[in-house]
């Protein structure tokens, strides 16, 4: 995955070295054409002053040949000789490549020349002045070579621009994300983001705040309704069932009014195991357990494994609790702590087909329960409330969520997964 900030450098080092690719030709042209018509200059100059020299001065005919002898050995390919009248006298440049007689380990140079006619008592003379041109590959080289430096200069430079530039003005974009991972909607605390000079982080930090602001009472208002709806219905419920009771122990009902209030008993105790833990959810959420206590795992392990015994005898269930070794304490509300390994040993006695195996450990600050099984759970919607994890018509599907929601609220970490035609769930304290 790829970070904002190193997309557009990115961009810009790719911009930058093509363009810089590109300009390496052109800035070698130029200097070239730079330099040649600063040598056609020269020899023009040169050609004039020549020129100047030689009408000026009473030279001979004798002394122009001595002149251009003296003149090619000190400096080869210029030359003063005598010449056939042209079709035309006018100037000419010419560009040639030949062996440079003060430079034998290079090879060929390129040498810039120029043709021109001068008429001395009566004798027309050819002159021709030739410069040697800087060679081009070291020209091109030289250039490429010092295009390479800056592009690297330019690129460091980006780099330390982009993180100098990066760590103040994206700051406060960091500290609204840290706000926003460590907040959490149930712990009923207020989103509070740093206010900043940069206009759409702080548009940004304004809409989250408002956001989250009618996210929480909405949240809060779904809470305080669950709960003080919970609470209303236990009574009801609760009179519901023992009048259900009271019928059932009428002697002088028949078979089928019998049987139809054994169908209506079942949803009405999972109708009252919903509200109830209904009700649990609503006070955890709204930090209701707040007294703690210094308890020992394993007593409690074992008293609910004496309490689940019906269960497991009932289902002919093989239980392994020899793995219950480790005595730890914690610090937590005995009330949760009950109802989280309740709802551990239900789930897992629920889980289990008849006949199956469950395994009972504690080991390292963590208790391990293990159920047979045939086939492994929606992880993804393991602890959602309400979600259907098996076809059991009794069970309340909260279970699970409660068992996430005390987790969350101590810290605590609980993780599922399926091995060896085992589920397996563990709470690490």
């Amino acid at each position: 995955m790829t970070k904002l900030l190193t997309k557009p450098l990115r961009a810009f080092a790719l911009y930058a070295l093509i363009i810089l690719l590109i300009s390496v030709p052109v800035y070698f042209y130029v200097v070239d054409y730079i330099w040649i018509s600063e040598l056609d200059e020269q020899n023009w100059l040169t050609l004039e002053h020549t020129k100047k020299k030689l009408q000026s001065n009473n030279f001979t005919h004798e002394d122009i040949e001595t002149i251009n002898e003296i003149w090619g050995q000190l400096q080869p390919g210029v030359s003063i000789l005598k010449a056939i009248a042209p079709y035309s006298l006018q100037d000419s440049v010419y560009q040639v490549i030949r062996p440079n007689e003060y430079d034998t380990d290079d090879g060929e140079d390129r040498f810039r020349g120029l043709k021109s006619y001068v008429e001395i008592k009566g004798q027309l003379y050819q002159i021709t002045i030739e410069t040697n041109v800087e060679e081009s590959d070291e020209t091109f080289l030289a250039i490429a070579g010092v295009t390479l430096l800056f592009f690297v200069i330019l690129i460091v430079g980006f780099i330390l621009l982009n993180r100098k530039i990066a760590a103040s003005s994206w700051r406060p974009f960091y500290q609204t994300l840290r706000e926003l991972q460590s907040f959490e909607l149930s712990k009923d605390h207020a989103l509070t983001l740093p206010t900043t000079d940069i206009y759409e982080f702080q548009e940004l930090n304004q809409s989250l705040e408002q956001l989250v602001s009618n996210n929480v009472d909405t949240f809060q208002r779904q809470k305080s309704f669950i709960e003080n709806a919970s609470h209303e219905l236990q009574t009801p419920l609760a009179l519901l069932k023992s009048k259900l009771d009271l019928l059932l122990q009428q002697k002088d009902i028949s078979p089928e009014i019998s049987g139809l209030l054994d169908d209506i008993e079942a949803p009405l105790s999972r109708l009252s195991r919903i509200n109830k833990n209904l009700l649990v959810l609503a006070k955890v959420e709204n930090h209701q357990y707040n007294e703690k206590q210094e308890l020992n795992i394993r007593e409690f392990m074992e008293s609910t494994l004496t309490l689940f015994e019906d269960y497991i005898v009932d289902k002919k269930l093989s239980v392994n609790n020899t793995g219950i070794q480790d005595t730890f304490l914690i610090n937590a509300n005995p009330f949760l702590v009950e109802t989280l390994i309740h709802n551990l040993f239900s789930n897992a006695i629920r889980h289990t087909f008849a006949g199956g195996k469950m395994i009972i450990k504690s080991e390292n600050k963590s208790i391990i329960i293990l159920n047979s099984g045939k086939l492994a759970l929606n992880e993804k919607h393991l602890f959602e409330r309400f979600s259907t994890t098996s076809e059991d018509k009794v069970s309340s599907g909260l279970g699970l969520a409660i068992i996430k929601e005390i987790v969350n609220k101590y810290g605590w970490q609980i993780d599922y997964h399926f091995e060896n035609k085992f589920h397996s769930f563990s709470v690490t304290f």
